[in-house]
């Protein structure tokens, strides 16, 4: 139960300290326990998504879209970077925001190309809806596609003056996702880092909604 309640508070301590405090005699324990409740949100979100198709935008939520390289590194660009690494890929990422509400859709895709993003996009983003971004050629279809779409040129200024679109709420998540993934080693590989990603898109989907947070949550779907 201890362990439950670290790893909903976004196992904030490291392994270490874990197994002194007598939580898990080893850490090959603890990554078994870690792995366990991972498939366990993992389920839950794909549940919901089944029932809801995990539907985002309207006329009171607007979408920030961006793309983030969350690739492995190699500590001083030595030792191997794992088979699933020889290509570079890209986590697209969707955040929708509704006063302080914070909702994010993140995809590991293979290529930045209207192609790979637009479906994401048309699957999860209520046709109608404001969506920001920066000015990758990709998403210049999107107002063709029933969007009101509103592009930022970073290169110029990070708030556009004349429409007053940013996108650095989604800039300030990948702060924070990253933090998360890094400090737990979570993109040393493909599989890793998507179950990372989906333990994300758990937390703020359906941890924070639960009345007694993801604490509640983790607690019922277990």
């Amino acid at each position: 139960m201890t362990f439950i309640y670290r790893f909903s508070q976004g196992l904030r301590l490291r392994q270490v300290d874990m197994v002194q405090d007598g939580i898990a005699g080893s850490s090959a324990t603890l990554t078994k326990m870690t792995r366990k409740l991972r498939l366990v949100c993992r389920k839950a979100l794909k549940m919901f998504k089944r029932k809801t198709g995990q539907r985002m935008g309207g006329r009171r939520e607007f979408i920030v879209i961006d793309e983030s390289n969350i690739r492995h590194k190699r500590k001083y660009g030595q030792g191997r970077a794992g088979q699933t690494w020889k290509r570079k890929k890209w986590v697209f990422g969707m955040l929708a925001i509704k006063g302080q509400r914070r909702r994010p859709v993140l995809r590991l895709v293979e290529r930045r190309s209207r192609n790979h993003l637009l479906p994401i996009i048309r699957r999860h983003v209520r046709q109608g809806s404001t969506i920001l971004s920066d000015e990758w050629r990709s998403y210049r279809a999107l107002s063709n596609l029933g969007y009101s779409h509103y592009s930022v040129n970073h290169s110029r200024y990070f708030v556009d003056p004349n429409h007053g679109g940013h996108t650095q709420n989604i800039e300030r998540a990948w702060l924070t996702y990253k933090s998360q993934i890094w400090r737990l080693r979570g993109n040393r590989t493909e599989k890793l880092l998507k179950e990372h990603l989906c333990f994300i898109e758990w937390t703020y989907w359906l941890g924070y909604k639960h009345k007694d947070g993801p604490l509640g949550r983790l607690l019922k779907d277990t």
